[in-house]
């Protein structure tokens, strides 16, 4: 089955910056100053920092940084390597998985080349733990109504916190795999009874794939009321990349999208992230 699918993305970008100095020859960096990974969320889609290093020496040259993490968290390296001309710097996407039963609190993330290191902290704290924003949807369950079996795709990643379309098919954004089959559906529990009033879709949008020819168009916005779904709100002839549903607040323990068609077309469902307030 053809599914529509932007190119993976690149694992390192290199870019130029402003050497701070020669003092160090390579200063290895990272996207963040702390990483949060919750504890008992899908595997399929682990916590997410970018790290990389930056050549401050006077010639180019290939360039290596070790990646080290205190088990039993797993990371998806243990080395970037790159060739480095002088004043720039490479950054990739580094995973951090948490296995079942990791107890909480802060581990270690290091980041390692022959002149420095740069600790970043890992804290592991359960879902109930994580500042969401006001989020309710943040890191919890996600059901779809169908899956592709490879990992490029996960259900769980529209809850993973990360809007952006720029990670499509790269574990960034659920697809369906029924093609132009209708409904599609999906289902994010929310931990017990929260008070929902509004619920944010992101469809992939993108300068390549803009929302308008391949986004989602069509949906219903339902809540899990006492074991029953009711509609809360509808959303026709969406072309934007993210839609805004209000509605008079319920007390619900799940919300879920039912997509009833999209832009274009190829006909999938194409969804970045939903979130629940």
């Amino acid at each position: 089955m053809r599914v529509l699918a932007a190119a993976l993305a690149v694992a390192a970008t290199v870019t130029t910056t402003t050497a701070a100095g020669t003092a160090e020859r390579l200063t290895p960096v990272a996207g963040a100053d702390r990483l949060v990974a919750p504890i008992g969320v899908d595997p399929a889609c682990p916590a997410k920092i970018k790290i990389g290093m930056r050549s401050d020496a006077r010639k180019a040259s290939y360039a290596t940084m070790n990646v080290e993490v205190d088990p039993p968290l797993t990371a998806s390296r243990t080395m970037l390597t790159s060739y480095l001309p002088p004043g720039h710097q490479v950054m990739a996407s580094l995973l951090v998985a948490v296995p079942p039963g990791t107890p909480q609190g802060t581990y270690g993330l290091r980041l390692r080349t022959q002149d420095r290191t740069l600790d970043v902290p890992v804290e592991v704290v359960p879902v109930d733990g994580l500042d969401n924003g006001g989020n309710l949807a943040l890191r919890r369950p996600v059901t779809a109504s169908s899956q592709h079996t490879n990992a490029n795709y996960p259900p769980c990643s529209v809850a993973d916190g990360d809007r952006s379309s720029n990670g499509w098919a790269g574990g960034n954004g659920w697809n369906d795999a029924t093609a132009r089959a209708w409904p599609d559906t999906l289902s994010i529990a929310l931990g017990g009874p929260r008070q929902v009033s509004r619920v944010d879709l992101y469809t992939l949008d993108t300068e390549r794939y803009p929302a308008s020819r391949y986004g989602l168009r069509d949906w219903d916005v339902q809540a899990q009321v006492g074991g029953q779904w009711q509609t809360v709100a509808q959303v026709r002839g969406n072309t934007a990349g993210t839609a805004r549903s209000d509605f008079a607040p319920v007390t619900a323990d799940a919300v879920r999208i039912v997509a009833l068609a999209s832009n274009g077309a190829n006909d999938y469902t194409r969804v970045i992230e939903v979130e629940a307030r």
